[in-house]
């Protein structure tokens, strides 16, 4: 029997071949969620379609992505169109995508943007919070997977920058449903220990894989953690929610290593900058205190001590004489006062200044009486002028010389037409009053 053998290029170019055949997927129109998201540094996307069930890898080329106007992220729906063939090198199918528009946002984004709102509400990723991570830790506690290249990236990054460190390594679950009770009991542990930092990490992933970094329960652990915990998940482009509630974020596990701990070679180094410039500085203060002892050796006063006291003694001489002048002089002048004094007329006749007192005293009280009269003829003159203004006003005095003041209903009569016939009219004389009734009223023009 003639069996034939293909080679494996041959049957996946076969393979590729009935895929390029078929119309269909030649310009195929698929929706999914983007997981797995990698931009490649020549601009190309590398990610997978998903749905509830299955999946399929994608790449979206450097010539397609630039019409784009948005960066596409894990959880992303999407609507992308293009071309389902083979890869003849790894024998896998895939979609070649030529365009791609936004379908809404996944689940999973959708629940870590809530969460993160939520948080960030509550002041879980506020500066203030955020323990200092100290410069030279002696003992770390890493909390992530027991196998895998990040343990391995963690503790080869320590012993070769930082060996004198000891590390404790907290196994735990990183992916998978029961992964973030698992972390927070792990944390919790940790912080029963003596330590001085907390290295929380694993390797990178699809959003799914990070996902336990994005629960609400491992966040707040993180926040109550007592011991400062750096996060250093997935790769560089990932952010969990982890690694906005830690104290301080490193883009990978290997970058979490390195910031934990200085290098050695930096340390000494900076040791023997300390040390040249502390011998330094100690040399320089020698040097300046030798100078100033040898001024001092070199000062006259020290070589001829007996001269600063003649000095100071030639300076009281002539300060006790100034004094002693000083007084003297003093006394002089006051003894000349007291002759003055005791030379004076006033001195030798003190009763002629009691009768100089006296005098001033009756004078003043003259100026005051005359004041006092001036002032009450002066009052006396005024209140009779408005006393004579008040009798003009008065209407006694009026009625006195004969007038009287005639009333219609109270309201004064000036005027003819101010009654009319039959009206009581009251007269006011100086004794009394008239009550009378108006019989006729004549105008001036009638009479």
């Amino acid at each position: 029997m003639n069996t034939k053998y293909y080679t494996i290029t041959a049957l996946n170019k076969s393979i590729k071949k009935m895929f390029d055949e078929k119309l269909e997927l030649n310009n195929i129109h698929i929706k999914g969620e983007i997981s797995n998201f990698k931009h490649h540094t020549r601009g190309h996307f590398y990610f997978t379609l998903k749905d509830e069930n299955s999946q399929i890898s994608a790449i979206m080329f450097a010539t397609s992505t630039k019409n784009l106007n948005f960066e596409p992220v894990d959880g992303m729906k999407v609507l992308v169109s293009g071309k389902v063939t083979v890869y003849e090198t790894t024998g896998t199918y895939q979609i070649y995508v030529n365009d791609m528009q936004q379908d809404g946002l996944g689940n999973l984004y959708l629940e870590f943007e809530k969460l993160k709102k939520k948080l960030e509400a509550e002041g879980l990723f506020k500066k203030e919070h955020k323990k200092p991570i100290p410069k030279y830790p002696m003992k770390i506690g890493i909390i992530t997977a027991s196998t895998g290249a990040a343990i391995r990236d963690i503790l080869s990054t320590i012993k070769r920058r930082f060996p004198i460190c000891e590390t404790i390594l907290f196994p735990s679950l990183v992916q998978g449903a029961d992964a973030k009770e698992d972390i927070v009991r792990n944390i919790t542990l940790a912080n029963t220990y003596p330590l001085d930092l907390i290295i929380l990490g694993r390797g990178g992933g699809s959003i799914e894989d990070l996902w336990a970094f994005n629960e609400e329960i491992v966040a707040r652990s993180i926040y109550d953690s007592k011991i400062p915990i750096i996060s250093g998940v997935g790769h560089e482009i990932d952010f969990t929610i982890a690694d906005f509630v830690a104290d301080l974020r490193a883009p990978t596990p290997t970058g979490a290593a390195e910031m934990a701990v200085p290098n050695t070679v930096d340390v000494l180094n900076m040791i023997m900058q300390y040390r040249i410039r502390l011998s330094k500085g100690i040399t320089n203060k020698i040097e300046k205190e030798r100078k100033i002892l040898d001024n001092l050796k070199n000062n006259y006063i020290l070589k001829n001590p007996m001269s600063l006291y003649e000095k100071q003694e030639q300076n009281f001489d002539h300060l006790y004489e100034r004094l002693i002048n000083s007084i003297k002089i003093n006394i002089s002048q006051n003894e000349e006062k007291l002759s003055k004094i005791k030379s004076s007329f006033i001195f030798k006749n003190p009763k002629l200044l009691f009768a100089d007192k006296a005098y001033n005293y009756n004078d003043l009280i003259k100026r005051l009486k005359t004041s006092i009269s001036n002032i009450l003829v002066n009052k006396q003159n005024v209140y009779i002028n408005l006393l004579s203004k008040v009798e003009v006003l008065n209407p006694i005095t009026t009625i006195k010389r004969g007038y009287t003041i005639t009333k219609n209903n109270d309201k004064v009569i000036n005027q003819v037409k101010d009654v009319k016939k039959n009206d009581i009219i009251l007269t006011s004389l100086i004794d009394g009053r008239i009550e009378s009734v108006v019989k006729n009223v004549y105008e001036e023009s009638n009479i």
